[in-house]
C-alpha cells in the first residue's frame, strides 16, 4: 500500500485554477440554440469560467459579413444582430470571449476551399483591405456595445491551426504572417490596449512559433500572446461511420508539450509572453468514443493538476455535444468532446472539472496521482485518481493519506466517478445504445450520471486524521474534511435508541 504523509510544516504553494480561466465552444453560431446555452449555464453554475473560445466569428452563419448593392456598386454592410445576442448570452452568464479570429466569410474568400460539415472557408482574403476594414469595423461594434473597458480584456486570437490544410491554404505560413500583420494591426489601430496573438498551431510544428515570434520581432508586428493546442491521440487504427477509434499517449506527452512551449517561448524575442493553450483533449476527433467515458476524466486528471506549471491557460475543448463539425450528432453518445452530454447528462470529464474546483487555494502536496489543497477556511480538500488503459479488471490501489487536521473533529465527505458510478455512458449501452432516447431514457441517464457519495466522522490523532482510500479502475474521487460544529447537546430529549431499527 502507498503512504502519502502530507507535512503540516511544508510551506504551501499557491495553486491558481488555471485550467478554469477558458474553455472551448463549437462554432459560436450555436450559440443561438436554447440546449447549448442549457448548458453553458449548467456548467457556470457549477464551475464558472472566465473565459470561452470557439470557431466561426465570421462565418456566414453569424451574418456579420454581407454585401449590398447600392446605385449598382456592391459595397460591404456589417450586421452585428447574431453576434450581439451571442456576446450578450456569454457575458449574462458570467463568461467573456476569448475572440478567435475566423473563418472567412465567402464573400471576402479568394477560394472555395472549405472544412466542417457546416463549411468553414479557410482561404485568404481576395483584398486584405477589405479583410482589414471588416476588423477595424467588429471590434469598433464590440467597444461601441460593450465598452472600451470591456473588450481591453477579451483577447483576439488570429486564425486556427494554419500549419494545418485543411485549416489554412497550403498551409501557407508566410500567407498566415500576412494575415496575421494585417488582422493584428487592424485591431490595434481601434484601440492598442486589446491583445492580440497567434499562431493557434496543433501539435508537431513547433517550429511555427519561433519563426511566428521572430516575424513579429523582425517586422514590429503587434503580439501580446502565444497559442498552440494539444491532443494526445495518435493516428487512427480504425476509422467507421460512426466513430474514430485511436490509442492514446501518456499524460506526460501533453505536459511536456507545454513545457517545450514556454521554453521557446523564453527563448525568443519576447521571453514574458503569456502562453495560452486554446484547445486539449484526449482525441483530436469529436467522434472518438473515449470522449464519453470515466477514462478521459482520469487521464486529464493530472492535466488539470500540473498543466498551469507552464500555460497561462488551458483551454479544454469541449463544454458541450452540441457541436457540428461532422454534421448534427447521430446519438446520444457519440464521442463528442463536451463535458456534457445532449440532454443535459453530465458526462465524467464534468465531475472531474467540478472536483478540482472544489480544490483550495494552497497546494500541501502533490504527485502524479493525487493533489492535496487547503481551502481559506482551513478545509482540505483532495483529489486522486487512478488512470488505467489496459483493457480488463483487477487495478484496484490503495493509497494511506496521512493529512493535517483542520480541527480535533472532523466530518469527511467523498465523491467518486469510476466504471459504476457517473457513467452514464455505461447505462446508455445497457440500455441498448438508442441512437435518440425518450424522455424517461433521458432521465435515467441524467441520474446514472451523479457521483457517488460517501461520508464519515473522525476524529484527529496527534493533529492528523489518516484515510485508507481505495481507488478503483480509472477512479477520480474528492475528499474534503471539514470541521464538525458539533450540536448535538442543544436537542433536548435526544434520544437515538428510541428510533425503531437503531
Amino acid at each position: 500500500m502507498k503512504k502519502v504523509v502530507v507535512d503540516q510544516h511544508t510551506v504551501p504553494q499557491a495553486y491558481p485554477k488555471k485550467w478554469k480561466k477558458v474553455i472551448g465552444t463549437g462554432r459560436l453560431g450555436l450559440a443561438l440554440q436554447k440546449e447549448y446555452l442549457d448548458h453553458l449555464a449548467f456548467v457556470q453554475k457549477a464551475i464558472g469560467f472566465q473565459y470561452i473560445r470557439g470557431h466561426g466569428l465570421l462565418h456566414d452563419d453569424v451574418g456579420i459579413y454581407r454585401e449590398i448593392e447600392v446605385e449598382g456598386r456592391r459595397k460591404p454592410f456589417y450586421n452585428f444582430t447574431y453576434i450581439d445576442r451571442i456576446v450578450d448570452a456569454y457575458l449574462e452568464l458570467g463568461v467573456r470571449p476569448f475572440v478567435e479570429v475566423g473563418f472567412m466569410p465567402k464573400l471576402l474568400a479568394s477560394g472555395g476551399q472549405t472544412l466542417f460539415a457546416w463549411e468553414a472557408n479557410v482561404t485568404p482574403p481576395k483584398d486584405y483591405g477589405q479583410w482589414a476594414s471588416l476588423i477595424k469595423a467588429v471590434v469598433s461594434h464590440f467597444i461601441e456595445r460593450y465598452g472600451e473597458a470591456e473588450v481591453v480584456k477579451w483577447p483576439f486570437e488570429i486564425w486556427n491551426e494554419p500549419n494545418l490544410v485543411d485549416f489554412w491554404k497550403g498551409a501557407d505560413k508566410e500567407e498566415y504572417f500576412k494575415l496575421y500583420q494585417v488582422t493584428a494591426h487592424a485591431i490595434k489601430s481601434v484601440t492598442p490596449d486589446i491583445p492580440v496573438g497567434g499562431p493557434a498551431i496543433c501539435g508537431g510544428s513547433d517550429e511555427w512559433i519561433v519563426d511566428f515570434l521572430q516575424f513579429c520581432h523582425r517586422e514590429r508586428v503587434p503580439v501580446d500572446f502565444v497559442t498552440r493546442h494539444a491532443y494526445t491521440s495518435r493516428e487512427p487504427h480504425k476509422v467507421t461511420p460512426d466513430y474514430y477509434y485511436q490509442e492514446l499517449a501518456e499524460p506526460e506527452k501533453m505536459l511536456n508539450e507545454f513545457k517545450s512551449v514556454r521554453a521557446l517561448i523564453e527563448a525568443s524575442p519576447f521571453p514574458a509572453l503569456p502562453l495560452h493553450i486554446t484547445e486539449y483533449n484526449t482525441s483530436y476527433s469529436p467522434v472518438n468514443p473515449i470522449h464519453d467515458t470515466v477514462c478521459n476524466a482520469a487521464y486529464l486528471a493530472r492535466i488539470l493538476s500540473e498543466g498551469g506549471d507552464y500555460a497561462d491557460t488551458y483551454s479544454y475543448w469541449t463544454f458541450s455535444d452540441v457541436f457540428e463539425e461532422r454534421d448534427v450528432p447521430r446519438a446520444q453518445f457519440h464521442g463528442g468532446f463536451g463535458m456534457i452530454g445532449l440532454g443535459s447528462v453530465p458526462k465524467p470529464t464534468f465531475h472531474l472539472f467540478a472536483f478540482f474546483n472544489a480544490l483550495g487555494e494552497e497546494r500541501l502536496y502533490r504527485d502524479r496521482e493525487t493533489v492535496v489543497t487547503r481551502k481559506s477556511d482551513g478545509t482540505i480538500a483532495l483529489v486522486a485518481w487512478n488512470l488505467v488503459t489496459e483493457k480488463g479488471d483487477g487495478f484496484d490501489k490503495t493509497i494511506s493519506y496521512v493529512i493535517p487536521a483542520p480541527a480535533d473533529d472532523v466530518f469527511i465527505k467523498r465523491q467518486t466517478v469510476d466504471e459504476q458510478h457517473a457513467n452514464p455512458w455505461k447505462t446508455w449501452k445497457e440500455m441498448g445504445r438508442p441512437r435518440f432516447p425518450s424522455h424517461s431514457m433521458v432521465d435515467t441517464l441524467r441520474q446514472a450520471a451523479q457521483p457517488l457519495m460517501r461520508t464519515a466522522r473522525a476524529k484527529s490523532e496527534a493533529g492528523f486524521v489518516t484515510l485508507d482510500v481505495t481507488l478503483t479502475k480509472n477512479e477520480v474521487t474528492l475528499i474534503e474534511i471539514v470541521p464538525v460544529r458539533d450540536e448535538t447537546d442543544s436537542y433536548v430529549g435526544l434520544d437515538d435508541a428510541l428510533i425503531t431499527s437503531y
